[in-house]
């Protein structure tokens, strides 16, 4: 499972808001609310927000193992 637990943390380092991502960087709100509830999000989005938070993908995501992944 992909939480994006690390991304609230680096964009309250960063001193951007959800706000000024929306506003300034025409991020969706949609996404961030992908992001609240760990949903799923694009490569290009990672990338987006990635370049707008000056960081590494690392930082906006993580994988945890989990009972509810799918089978492969």
């Amino acid at each position: 499972m992909i939480l994006y637990d690390p991304f609230w943390k680096t964009l309250k380092a960063s001193g951007e808001s959800t706000y000024t991502l929306i506003n300034k960087y025409h991020v969706s709100s949609s996404t961030i609310d992908r992001l609240r509830k760990n949903q799923p999000l694009t490569t290009t989005t990672l990338n987006d927000l990635c370049r707008v938070l000056n960081c590494n993908l690392e930082d906006i995501a993580t994988y945890v193992s989990s009972d509810e992944d799918q089978f492969l």
